[in-house]
């Protein structure tokens, strides 16, 4: 993969299912289509806006082969994982190297809480088994912990492979160390939250992991872009229309909101995976007010 092409905004793609909860393939090749028609520069798949942890291997493999294969080369493709077990993870890497994805992105493990020593052996060995990939960090505290600047700078600094994290912490200080600790490397740091783009940006992030790119795709892309392009101002007022949106978001059960606001934009991408539910109207009703807020309601 040519790093150059680790920045800007990577999505992480939704998966459309059927009413039977069955991927639906034919939706999922359109919305490969669209978002990049609209302008993203990179797909994440099995994000956890994807809702990765509802799948099983096959399925796993199916959403993979179906997004590299309609995305044919035109932005780059990582594929996200988030097992516990190590060999699952391994095993996991190595079908991404033979789908052909373009690099690998790992959450740390789940449910657990390893130490440093732990977490770099993880890290390592899954890196190890996939050296022709870059590989990427995926801090989310949702698991329950965060990773330690510590950590980072020395996989940064240790294991040939490992190229870069995304930050979904929120916390603007960490985001800085872990840009501050690796910035003499080629190590490209993405913000992960959607409402600081352009924070992310100002402190040296390469780009950030948005899940709202899946819906609206353009304005995402175009506080990225502005901010590329030295319009600042323009960007700053960008984030700022924008993000009464992605706050509305809070008010759901996480990943609901993503696919509610997908359907009220007309993407059909059908519900979320049980035990999550959609939306009842009233919050609907909300998403669509601050969507329309924004000017970005279709009509």
């Amino acid at each position: 993969m040519d790093l150059s092409l680790l920045k800007g905004i990577y999505v992480p793609i939704l998966t459309p299912v059927k009413n039977n909860e069955e991927v639906d393939v034919d939706k999922l090749r359109e919305h490969v289509n669209y978002i990049i028609e609209k302008g993203v520069h990179g797909i994440l798949a099995h994000g956890s806006n994807g809702e990765f942890y509802m799948f099983d291997d096959d399925d796993y493999e199916l959403i993979t082969r179906v997004i590299v294969e309609e995305t044919r080369g035109r932005v780059p493709v990582l594929m996200g994982i988030g097992a516990i077990r190590t060999s699952k993870a391994i095993k996991l890497a190595k079908m991404g190297e033979r789908l052909g994805v373009d690099g690998i992105s790992l959450l740390q493990p789940m449910f657990l809480k390893p130490t440093d020593e732990e977490l770099f052996l993880y890290f390592k060995e899954i890196a190890d088994s996939v050296p022709n990939l870059p590989v990427l960090l995926y801090n989310n505290p949702r698991v329950g912990y965060t990773m330690s600047g510590d950590l980072v700078e020395k996989l940064a600094r240790e294991v040939k492979n490992m190229k870069g994290m995304k930050d979904s912490s929120g916390d603007i200080n960490q985001l800085m160390e872990f840009i501050r600790r690796t910035r003499d490397l080629e190590f490209k740091v993405f913000g992960g939250k959607d409402t600081m783009i352009y924070a992310a940006l100002a402190v040296g992030a390469v780009g950030s992991v948005c899940s709202t790119a899946n819906m609206f795709p353009e304005i995402v892309t175009a506080i990225y872009n502005e901010y590329a392009n030295g319009n600042i101002k323009e960007s700053l007022e960008l984030q700022y229309r924008f993000n009464p949106v992605r706050i509305a978001q809070d008010k759901a059960s996480f990943p609901v909101a993503t696919k509610d606001m997908a359907n009220i934009m007309g993407l059909n991408v059908g519900k979320p995976i049980k035990p999550n539910l959609p939306s009842k109207e009233p919050l609907v009703e909300f998403f669509k007010q601050k969507i329309e807020e924004a000017e970005l309601l279709k009509r």
